[in-house]
C-alpha cells in the first residue's frame, strides 16, 4: 500500500473516529489538517472528477447552510471545486488517499473500501 495521507479537520467527529479506527487497525498514515494545512485545486479538483461533486461536497454542513442559495443552485464539478476552494469545511471528511485510491467519508462502505487496501 501507498503511503496513507487523511485529509480531515481536527473537531470534526467522524475525522476523530476514523483516525481512532486507523489507530486500532495500526494503519500507518499522515494527517493534513484542512483548515490549519490548506487544500489547493490540484488536490480537490481529482477527488470531484473521480467521486463526483455529489460525493465531494458536504451539503450537511453549516457551512453549506450558510450560503447564499444563489451559490448552492446549478452545481456541477467545476462549481464543487470553486466552492471547496473558497470554504474547504465544505469537502466531505476524513478524504483518505493512498496512491490513485480515494476514499471520502466514513461509513461502512469506506471501511470496506480501506480495509481492502491495506
Amino acid at each position: 500500500m501507498s503511503t496513507l495521507t487523511v485529509y480531515s479537520l481536527k473537531n470534526c467527529d467522524t475525522c476523530k473516529k476514523a483516525l481512532k479506527w486507523l489507530d486500532t487497525e495500526n494503519v500507518a498514515h499522515t494527517v493534513h489538517d484542512i483548515r490549519a494545512d490548506g487544500v489547493d485545486k490540484s488536490f480537490i479538483q481529482p477527488i470531484v472528477e473521480t467521486l463526483g461533486w455529489e460525493v465531494a461536497l458536504n451539503r450537511r454542513s453549516t457551512t453549506w447552510r450558510g450560503l447564499a442559495e444563489a451559490e448552492k443552485s446549478n452545481i456541477d464539478n467545476a462549481k464543487a471545486v470553486e466552492l471547496i476552494l473558497a470554504n474547504p469545511t465544505l469537502m466531505k471528511r476524513p478524504v483518505f488517499v493512498s496512491g490513485s485510491t480515494i476514499v471520502c467519508g466514513f461509513d461502512a462502505k469506506a471501511q470496506e473500501q480501506l480495509t481492502a487496501l491495506l
